[in-house]
């Protein structure tokens, strides 16, 4: 453990500014937080992105959102193999456990996944291809609907059009945990899929109606 250093300069001076505002502003909220416990509403399935900030698009509070974070908001079919499935556990957890109301899967533009995965598919990424990629292996959930998008001339419609078949796969493999698929069937649970472009603050859902992204 010789290696972990003490924490940056600057993140030490951010926290004591906020413990000495946000926190003390908020006290009896924080504690009611920690004795309560959590009961989140909605689960957000999002990208590691640091630009995605979900709880600044929805002006959400602490406790509001139960949030998972991976590498392009991907969510793997259900594989009950014994194995290490810290994404199938996140949602596990806040439909089983928190008996959260909605699912989201969050999507966003110039997704360094998606790209990566487009790459790969491209032929442009033998980085990606050999199996010591952690991204490589876990960008090939979506390989498969690559063919729905290499017609695409352009690279960032291309790309664009990915993203969004990254929210739809998502939504088709939380579809594939019986424990969704059953709260869904019985009205106890909802799930959507949502695009978000980071430069225009553009926020798209996806209609099931008419199979298309449309803005919020």
């Amino acid at each position: 453990m010789n290696q972990v250093k003490p924490l940056p300069g600057y993140l030490v001076q951010r926290y004591h500014g906020w413990k000495a505002t946000g926190y003390a502003e908020n006290k009896a909220w924080y504690r009611r937080l920690a004795s309560d416990g959590q009961h989140p509403r909605a689960m957000v399935i999002s990208c590691c992105d640091s630009r995605v900030h979900v709880t600044s698009i929805f002006g959400a509070d602490q406790g509001e959102f139960f949030i998972h974070r991976n590498i392009a908001n991907l969510v793997p079919p259900y594989q009950p193999d014994g194995d290490h499935h810290g994404t199938s556990a996140a949602v596990e957890y806040a439909v089983n456990m928190l008996n959260v109301a909605h699912l989201i899967v969050l999507g966003h533009s110039s997704c360094g996944g998606i790209q990566g995965c487009i790459d790969m598919c491209k032929g442009h990424a033998p980085e990606l291809e050999g199996p010591n990629s952690f991204v490589g292996r876990w960008m090939d959930i979506l390989k498969p609907k690559f063919d729905l998008v290499a017609a695409e001339k352009d690279p960032v419609t291309q790309a664009q059009q990915l993203e969004k078949h990254a929210v739809l796969t998502s939504l088709e493999n939380l579809l594939t945990f019986p424990f969704v698929k059953s709260r869904v069937g019985d009205g106890l649970l909802t799930l959507h899929g949502l695009w978000t472009d980071i430069g225009e603050g553009g926020l798209e859902y996806f209609n099931p109606e008419k199979q298309v992204f449309q803005p919020v």
